[in-house]
């Protein structure tokens, strides 16, 4: 089942993204089996970071969000708020995706 996770900053985002960013890397490298997609959300000028949106693919609600709750930025308080919602699949067209992370 798939699932999404859409994680707003909070105030002191910046700070303690860059102070979690090798766990929170570390802590998706280890669940790459179910980790379907997941990148930041960006402002508008292309740089300031808003939050984040992982999409996973996992049996349940309960093992999103224990992903969730185990997920170092998550843990340190990063986001002012989470969201977890149930997708279905539906158009499927990897090769329109950017070739960057970037997005170019």
């Amino acid at each position: 089942m798939l699932y999404i996770i859409y994680q707003e900053d909070g105030p002191d985002s910046q700070v303690l993204r860059e102070a979690h960013k090798p766990a929170h890397f570390a802590y998706l490298k280890e669940h790459e089996d179910i980790l379907v997609l997941g990148g930041a959300m960006l402002g508008e000028d292309d740089e300031t970071r808003i939050g984040s949106v992982l999409i996973l693919n996992v049996p349940d609600r309960a093992a999103a969000e224990a992903f969730s709750a185990n997920e170092p930025l998550r843990k340190a308080g990063t986001f002012a708020s989470v969201k977890i919602t149930r997708m279905r699949r539906g158009q499927w067209n990897p090769d329109a995706a950017p070739k960057t992370a970037e997005g170019n």
